[in-house]
């Protein structure tokens, strides 16, 4: 196979753009965001003053990503109460922009939950709001060391799995920096290898329908300076059959009690490629994306979007123009379109799930229950 690929030159690594910050001008506090929707083409940030702003910000991707999520919830808790409007309405609003991504009420919970803790002991709303910032800022923190954690477990594994380095991998949609409050989940694992020169080749899926993988991954991983090649979600087949696939890493948006994972649609026909080839297929997620109290991966409920998605191929928002969105389309007129956002992978085809506190595998209900028994710890303590 032709040793293709684009690589930035070497020398250092550009600064990580935040993809999230709360700030505090003189008209009032707000969220900020980088607006996902117009990379790589251009770095745009939105400048959110109130909930139902973070909320067509989460429906529109403009922000996403499940541990990015669950942040951009608790910062929208504390931005309505800073602002003196509904907590409550507010987190309601939040938590429901996204079914599938768990993070997003977890992060809500935290920060309205802090909210009410400070009003029950009677600190007023103005306390109050300050323990709801004050959550959302320790979450953000948290969701930094994480990454950080995971990127150092998943490069033993690898290294586990895979002896003498060399490491080549296969993503899907994008888990790096424009996903968390560090340096993201799966692609963290593939950057660590990148900098301790153990990777070989990153693979990036494209990510249809709105290539998530090449607008995003690929703009990372230049920004990283790191060897990558760019395919069609179709083309990963003949990859695994050419040997060219040493490990599959993805993120995850939730994983059940019993080890089912939902990712971004696409990551369950990899992991049956991957069990067919016999190659490593590696969930990597904060704890935060696991849900004991959904028990199983039919219990998920995944998100369906718009069919416009597929039908259209959708020109970014510099380049757009009239009420339609300036879409192209590539279907006839009136062609239905199945467009789940998800797709969920079961645990028989996980080869392991790389989390902060450490690595399960295998993958099982019980093996589950014992590490989010950990982070209960970690938590309290």
């Amino acid at each position: 196979m032709a040793d293709q690929y684009a690589q930035t030159p070497n020398g250092s690594e550009p600064p990580r753009l935040p993809s999230l910050r709360w700030e505090e001008p003189p008209e009032g506090p707000v969220v900020v965001l980088l607006d996902q929707t117009r990379l790589p083409a251009e770095e745009v940030e939105l400048v959110c003053t109130d909930v139902p702003a973070l909320v067509r910000a989460i429906q529109t991707l403009a922000v996403r990503g499940a541990p990015l999520l669950g942040i951009t919830g608790a910062y929208g808790v504390a931005l309505a109460a800073v602002r003196g409007y509904d907590v409550d309405e507010a987190a309601a609003l939040l938590a429901g922009a996204r079914p599938t991504a768990v993070n997003l009420a977890y992060g809500v919970r935290r920060a309205a939950g802090a909210y009410r803790v400070a009003l029950e002991k009677g600190e007023g709303r103005e306390r109050a709001a300050e323990a709801a910032l004050a959550e959302a800022r320790d979450l953000h923190r948290e969701d930094a060391e994480a990454s950080a954690l995971m990127a150092g477990h998943g490069l033993a594994l690898l290294d586990e799995l895979l002896p003498g380095g060399g490491h080549r991998i296969l993503t899907h949609c994008n888990t790096g920096a424009l996903v968390s409050g560090g340096e993201g989940t799966a692609f963290a694992v593939a950057l660590q290898a990148h900098r301790a020169g153990r990777l070989r080749r990153l693979w990036v899926d494209e990510t249809r329908p709105l290539l998530q993988g090449a607008r995003l991954t690929a703009y990372e991983a230049a920004r990283s300076g790191m060897a990558y090649t760019l395919l069609t979600d179709n083309a990963a087949g003949s990859l695994f059959a050419a040997g060219e696939v040493d490990a599959v890493l993805i993120g995850a948006d939730r994983i059940a009690a019993d080890g089912a994972v939902a990712n971004k649609v696409g990551s369950y026909p990899l992991a049956v490629l991957a069990k067919y080839h016999h190659v490593p297929f590696v969930v990597v997620a904060p704890t935060t994306t696991i849900d004991p109290h959904t028990p199983d991966g039919a219990s998920i409920e995944v998100e369906q979007r718009a069919g416009q998605e597929v039908t259209e191929l959708t020109a970014p928002p510099q380049v757009a123009t009239g009420a339609g969105g300036g879409g192209l389309p590539v279907a006839p007129l009136g062609t239905q379109a199945y467009n789940p956002a998800f797709d969920v992978t079961p645990p028989e085809l996980v080869t392991a799930i790389v989390t902060e506190l450490g690595v399960v595998s295998p993958v099982t209900g019980g093996g589950i229950a014992e590490l989010c028994a950990r982070s209960r710890r970690v938590t309290i303590s």
